[in-house]
Parts: structure tokens; C-alpha cells; sequence
């Protein structure tokens, strides 16, 4: 079956080779094998179920928990000529029938359900009389408490197995620890699961990092390199996530807000924009981005610390689906230390939880402050492999600085408990500089010893020394307090000088300006093959148009630059493009065809003009 699945690859996605542990997860679903596959964003997951529910008999019931990744999957299948469906609340009763029907009468190979629609038992009772290839469970960390998006929806599709053992279920994810494996295993009801882990390093990302200082100008800054390219900007908030917006439209930029509280007729207009259209900028919240198939997106920008090393991973993976380059920028600061560290200590969680968020938490801010290669540490967390230096990220093409932070930090300690731990940041701070203001003399601290022992520092410097104390868990915010700065046992050595103590000095980050570009490319054209390829553009943006669908679901941005360097001028040629499928050979191959035609035409023209000049 392996031959046949390797056919269909051919032939209908006009690949040549599968990729990384595709070949291991659907051998074992051809098998008929359970598998959980960790594989990162852009590695070609939907593969690991597509090409198996095409080759076996009946139909290929995906579990997906997004509308919008249901549709964006759904158009690609039917471009390729796949008799692709799904089944969820924006179809009508008429509609939702027709489906069912088609799918009784076996004409259907894919259908794309949400999990509250499969567990409903209209569904399972139609499925019980369908001919099933097999199950897959997209993003399937969702099903674990321990993952970072944990939904309760997905705690029923252990169902799934014990009313249909005998047919294999897929289970895959870009982002699950050993403690979350284990977790979907045992709730999905796996048996013997073949546990496929690919790769998790994207080289092509540049991984930034910076201390927040004026956030919205170190933002301007960053977008410079990035005129006219798409990409994400993550805040934490509702509120930020419009502000931010607001502010970035009248900086001459084309964002668009998302979060969950907007209306769901804007968010889908907003997100059919954003893969239609060149240049958008989304401004999101993580309401936004799961399961996003745009494969140019050029930057991910954090203007807020996700909660975890996970989330941020997830996050920033939607960058550079293409393999081109791209960049994860992302500034944090000492009040989102503060404010997750809160966030967690006030939840309804149980203790063992909390625990386990903050321990995430701890590890993402860790990472925030290596002063090693950042692209080294970010694999580490995920137990792999990678070389000493990546000469991609900020750490290896500016190595930090650090300094012997031991008497500031001792300064800074004794204030705190001075003041009786009993205050935030901010007053703390203004003991340290001697500022004489109501609240310090409310309560006496102007007679304290440490009252202006830190003038040879600015704010912002001990802002970063506090916060990086937070972070080394010598002092911590207590929530139950307002956030109260309170002393740990690791302090106590430092306090007494037994130890010593390097920090890392913040800076701020340089920024490449870049010319506008509406495609980041690893390789130079020609002036002749510029106009070739923004005539096999504007060729693939018309037919999207006419399709109704993003432009990238015709052909991604590789295949175009394959077409400019080879220039296939007949079918046969165009075959050989990878990425140029039977059936989109035959819908769109004649038009790109044309397309190429008519540039030679027009440079022949140009050339005929000069000589006769």
C-alpha cells in the first residue's frame, strides 16, 4: 500500500519524496496502527492522515477544533480534486443533510468535524454505518491538561475508540512534552501507539529577543524590515489587541484585530483577509493562529510573554511555513513576569497545577535571559540536539554582555525587606533612588538605611535586575499580596555574600532597515526573471480570485520560483515542478503556462524597441 500512497503523493500533490516521519506514520495507519506524532508547524502533518484516507477504503473522519482550519483544509482538498467535507455550524440544516447522505452513499473520502459535533450522538449513530478509514485528531495536545491549550471538549474522544477499536486512530501535534504524550495516549485510548517524534529546529526562523523597554517603538522599529510582508503580533489582552491595531493602521500599516470577543462574522473577515490578501498584519491574541495553513508568514511578534515554552513554540511556528526566512521577535519586561507569575497564583487550578504552570512559566523566562545560543536552549527544552552556535538567533549574532550584578542585587534585596516585603516594584524602586514622594513617606521609608543606595542606577536598570531576580527565583510576587515582592531561601546566601551573582546587561536591539518587499527570498532574480515572477504572481492571485480561495492553496511561493528558474513552457514541464499535481496541472498549468509566454513575449517586444532606439 505504501507504493500507492507514494502514487498518490505523485501524482495529486506533485511531491516527490515524503518528509521527516510521514513515511513511519502512515505505514503504521496503512497498518492499521494507533500513532501520535509530534511534528512541527509546516512539517506536513495533514499528510499523515490525508494520503492514508485516500488509499484506504471508506472515508477519513478528522477531528479539528477550528471552523477556519476546517475550511482552509477542506478548499485545498477540493483544489486537488478530493472529495473533501465538514461538518459544523456554519452549514445550513439543508446543507448538514446533503453531507450526511453523501456520506452514507460512500462518496465522500475526508470529512473534517469539530469534537463537540462528533460526540453528539446524531453523529456517532451516522457514523456506526459508515465504511471508516480511520481517525485523526488534529492538534491533539488539547486533550491533556498538562498541554498549553488544554479544551474540554476533547476529553470525549476516548469514545472513539471504544466504539470503533478495529480502525486506527492518528493523534498528532507540534508541541507535546513526555508528560503530555503520555497523557493523549491514555485519554485517546491508544493501543500501542507507534510514538513518531520529528524534528523540532525551523532554521529558517530568526529567534529575537529583547527587554521591553518602549514596546510600541521597539514594534516600529522591527516592522521596518518587514514592510509589506504578512505577519502575526501576539498581545495579551482584548483591550491591546485593539489598541495596538488601532495604532499600527495609523503608522501606515494594514492590521486587523482578532480575538475571541469580537464578533464571529468580523474575526472570519478579518482572518479571510489575512490569508487573501498580501501585507496584513494580524494583531491577536491566541484566540488566533491555531491550525493557520498561510504559509508566508513572514514575522511573529510577542509584545507579551506567552505562558509557557510550549505556547511560545507553537506560536512562533506559524512563521515561515515556506522554509523562507523569517523572524520570532518577542520583548518582555518585568510587570509580564509579574502579572503571569499572578495570573497562575490566582487561578482556580489545584496546587499540583499551579506548580506545573509556574515551573513552565520559570523555564520560558530562563530562556528569555540565556545568554548562549537561544536556538540551542530552545531545542534543549524539547530533549534535542543542536549545534553549539545556530548564527541565527540574537544571542549568537550580538552576544551578550554580562556583569557581577552581586552588590545590586543585594541592594535590592535588602530593600525589599526593609520595607517588610509588604510592597510592588515601582515603590521599592523609588527607596532605591531616594524619591521622596507621598507614598515612601507615608510609610517612613525615607529614614530606611537603604533609602537611595541605588541612585547610581536609572529605573529601568533596576527594573531589569529585579526582574531578572524574579526570574532566578530569589524573590518572587505574591498575588494573595497585590504582588508584594517577597524573599526566597535562595536569597539568603546571596544577601550574605556567599555567593555571587552575573547578570546580563539589557541593550537595546539594532534593527536592519530593509527595503519593501512583498516576498523574503533566499535567492536573487534577475531584473527579466523580477517580472516573471510578479507576472506568475499576479496569474496565481486571478485564479484565486475566480476559485474563492487564498492564493497559496493554487501554489505556494517555492513553486512559482521553481516555474521562474525552469520556465516550463508545455505540460510535460510542468509536471516536473514539485508541488504541480495531476489535478492542478490540469485546472491551472495551461494559464501559467500562458503567464510565462507572454513575459518572454513582452521582453522580446522590450528588446526589439532598444535595438530599433
Amino acid at each position: 500500500m505504501m507504493d500507492e500512497a507514494r502514487a498518490v503523493l505523485r501524482n495529486l500533490y506533485g511531491y516527490n519524496d515524503f518528509r521527516g516521519e510521514q513515511t513511519a506514520a502512515i505505514e503504521a495507519t496503512l497498518a492499521d496502527r494507533d500513532a501520535l506524532v509530534i511534528m512541527p508547524t509546516g512539517g506536513g502533518k495533514s499528510l499523515c492522515y490525508q494520503i492514508p484516507s485516500l488509499v484506504r477504503e471508506g472515508v477519513g473522519i478528522v477531528v479539528s477544533p477550528l471552523i477556519a482550519l476546517m475550511e482552509d483544509q477542506v478548499s485545498a482538498l477540493q483544489q486537488l480534486g478530493v472529495e473533501a467535507e465538514f461538518l459544523n455550524s456554519t452549514l445550513s440544516l439543508q446543507q448538514q443533510s446533503a453531507i450526511s447522505q453523501r456520506l452514507r452513499d460512500g462518496d465522500i473520502k475526508l470529512l473534517y468535524v469539530a469534537p463537540e459535533r462528533l460526540l453528539q450522538p446524531a453523529t456517532l449513530a451516522l457514523l456506526e454505518n459508515l465504511d471508516i478509514a480511520l481517525f485523526a485528531v488534529d492538534e491533539a495536545h488539547c486533550v491533556s491538561q498538562w498541554g498549553h491549550d488544554f479544551r474540554q471538549d476533547y476529553l470525549g474522544l476516548g469514545q472513539l475508540k471504544q466504539r470503533f477499536p478495529d480502525i486506527p486512530l492518528i493523534a498528532l501535534t507540534a508541541t507535546a512534552d513526555g508528560r503530555t504524550r503520555a497523557e493523549i495516549v491514555e485519554r485517546l485510548q491508544l493501543h500501542q501507539p507507534e510514538v513518531l517524534i520529528g524534528g523540532f529546529d525551523r532554521p529558517n526562523i530568526r529567534y529575537l529577543v529583547s527587554p521591553k523597554q518602549d514596546a510600541r517603538r521597539q514594534l516600529l522599529r522591527f516592522l521596518q524590515g518587514h514592510a509589506g510582508e504578512a505577519g502575526i503580533v501576539y498581545c495579551m489582552s482584548r483591550n491591546k489587541t485593539e489598541s495596538t491595531s488601532d495604532w499600527l493602521s495609523k503608522q501606515g500599516y494594514q492590521a486587523l484585530p482578532y480575538h475571541a470577543g469580537l464578533p464571529a462574522e468580523l474575526r472570519a473577515h478579518h482572518q479571510q483577509r489575512f490569508l487573501r490578501e498580501e501585507g496584513i498584519i494580524i494583531v491577536a491574541t491566541i484566540a488566533f493562529g491555531m491550525g493557520i495553513d498561510k504559509p508566508d508568514v513572514r514575522f511573529v511578534a510577542h509584545l507579551d510573554l506567552p505562558k509557557s515554552v510550549e505556547s511560545y513554540y507553537q506560536e512562533t511556528g506559524r512563521a515561515g511555513r515556506d522554509g523562507a526566512p523569517s523572524e520570532a521577535w518577542m520583548v518582555y519586561g518585568l510587570q509580564d513576569v509579574v502579572r503571569l507569575g499572578q495570573m497562575v497564583d490566582s487561578s482556580n487550578l489545584s496546587d499540583e497545577m499551579k506548580r506545573f504552570e509556574r515551573q513552565k512559566l520559570n523555564r520560558l523566562l530562563g530562556w528569555c535571559e540565556v545568554t548562549r545560543c537561544r536556538r540551542k536552549a530552545l531545542l534543549a527544552y524539547f530533549d534535542q540536539e543542536a549545534p553549539d552556535e545556530c548564527g541565527n538567533c540574537d544571542v549568537c549574532l550580538s552576544p551578550p554582555r554580562t556583569w557581577d550584578g552581586t552588590e545590586a542585587a543585594q541592594k535590592l534585596l535588602s530593600t525589599i525587606y526593609r520595607t517588610g516585603q509588604r510592597f510592588g516594584a515601582s515603590h521599592v524602586i523609588d527607596v532605591l533612588l531616594g524619591k521622596e514622594n507621598e507614598k515612601v513617606r507615608q510609610h517612613g521609608h525615607e529614614t530606611l538605611s537603604t533609602f537611595g543606595i541605588g541612585q547610581d542606577r536609572t529605573a529601568s536598570q533596576w527594573q531589569s535586575v529585579l526582574r531578572q531576580l524574579l526570574v532566578q527565583g530569589y524573590v518572587f510576587a505574591d498575588a494573595e499580596r497585590f504582588g508584594a515582592l517577597r524573599l526566597t531561601e535562595a536569597s539568603r546566601p546571596l544577601l550574605r555574600g556567599d555567593i555571587t551573582l552575573e547578570l546580563r546587561e539589557d541593550v537595546v536591539e539594532k534593527v536592519v532597515r530593509k527595503g519593501k518587499s512583498a516576498v523574503r527570498r533566499d535567492i536573487e532574480l534577475s531584473p527579466a526573471d523580477e517580472v516573471l515572477w510578479e507576472t506568475l504572481r499576479e496569474c496565481r492571485k486571478r485564479l484565486a480570485s475566480e476559485q474563492n480561495v487564498p492564493p497559496y492553496v493554487i501554489f505556494h511561493d517555492s513553486t512559482l520560483l521553481q516555474m521562474v528558474e525552469l520556465k516550463p513552457t508545455s505540460k510535460n514541464e510542468m509536471a516536473d515542478i514539485s508541488g504541480v499535481g495531476q489535478a492542478k496541472l490540469d485546472r491551472f498549468g495551461q494559464a501559467f503556462i500562458d503567464a510565462i509566454e507572454q513575459s518572454f513575449m513582452s521582453m522580446d517586444a522590450s528588446v526589439s524597441n532598444e535595438e530599433m532606439e
